[in-house]
This record gives C-alpha cells, sequence and structure tokens, in this order.
C-alpha cells in the first residue's frame, strides 16, 4: 500500500432508528483537521485527480451512496483503490503529494477532511489528468462527467 495512507473501517451502530457511525478521530490521525468540505456529485462524476505541493492530506468518508477512490503516488507510479461508502463503511486517509480523487458509482454524499485551509488567494491544487495512464484503467466509466479544471487537467 501506498506509504502513509491509511484505511480506518467505520463501525456502524445500527437500531431501529438508523445507525451511528464515528467518521474520524484527531487522535489517530497524522495531522490535525483543518477544515471539512461535503459534496453531493451524481453518478458517473469523476472528481479527481488532485494534489498538494504544501502537504495538506485529506481524509475522504462517503456519507450517502458509494464511491471509488483512486489514489497515485506520482514518484513510485504505485496506485490504490478501493470502493467505499454503504457497501464498505471506511474512511481513508490520503497524503497530499499523492494524487487522489474519486468516481461517484452512485449518486453520493462525500466529506473530505483537510490539514489545511483552502487559500483562493493562494491554491495549492496542482492536477493530474483523470485519464492518466496509471490510472485510466481503474475508473468504471469510459465517459464521466467532469468539472472545468478537471477536463483541463
Amino acid at each position: 500500500m501506498i506509504e502513509s495512507l491509511r484505511r480506518f473501517p467505520l463501525r456502524r451502530f445500527e437500531d431501529d432508528r438508523g445507525w451511528f457511525s464515528e467518521l474520524m478521530r484527531a487522535s489517530e490521525l497524522p495531522k490535525p483537521v483543518r477544515q471539512a468540505n461535503l459534496a453531493r456529485s451524481r453518478k458517473g462524476v469523476i472528481r479527481a485527480l488532485h494534489y498538494h505541493e504544501r502537504g495538506q492530506d485529506d481524509l475522504f468518508v462517503c456519507l450517502q451512496g458509494m464511491v471509488r477512490v483512486v489514489v497515485l503516488d506520482r514518484e513510485t507510479g504505485e496506485v490504490f483503490t478501493e470502493d467505499i461508502g454503504d457497501d464498505n463503511p471506511v474512511a481513508i486517509y490520503v497524503p497530499g503529494l499523492c494524487a487522489h480523487g474519486y468516481e461517484a458509482l452512485t449518486d453520493c454524499l462525500f466529506c473530505y477532511f483537510v490539514t489545511e485551509e483552502y487559500d483562493a488567494a493562494d491554491p495549492d491544487e496542482h492536477g493530474v489528468p483523470w485519464n492518466d495512464p496509471r490510472v485510466a484503467g481503474l475508473w468504471s466509466t469510459r465517459s464521466p462527467t467532469l468539472s472545468a479544471r478537471d477536463a483541463a487537467s
């Protein structure tokens, strides 16, 4: 597995009301979380691949639906992928120097906690094309819905 990448199985406590799950525990993370972000995506959306030169790490959690997380170690070419969400409640901690993103396998609600606050005046966002040969075969779709930024990467 990619160095510094971590998997955190999430326990769900279910009863007649539904379920409860702890999403993260700060004492288990290598760096403190500074910001939380939430995204809703429709099936077939790919939000990827991005990395951070100044060391922002991300903790990915799919709150509803299913997503495919894809991580690329840009130095070694090693890749990691896992489908997470309703059928596999896992949080994935991604070191920011690795290119990372996800594909919505279903309509989904996706949360990511980050270790640095976003600075629009000096963004630390860099891209690798979603169809880079090192990861192109990992996505389930060949014709994703992309943002303008992701399509231009």
